[in-house]
């Protein structure tokens, strides 16, 4: 936490490099979480679509 820069543009309009890396940290973060959440809805609620 506390990694990422502040979004700053450099003179000439260009995102810097850090902060580029600080948002694709934070996509691949959202994405973990999501395949995470999907997973554990997935084995708490897996009786109710079992052949039974």
């Amino acid at each position: 936490m506390g990694q990422c820069a502040s979004r700053r543009r450099t003179r000439d309009g260009e995102i810097p490099a850090e902060t580029i890396g600080c948002l694709a940290l934070a996509k691949e973060q959202r994405s973990r979480f999501y395949i995470l959440r999907r997973c554990l809805v997935m084995l708490l609620c897996w009786h109710k679509y079992g052949k039974h």
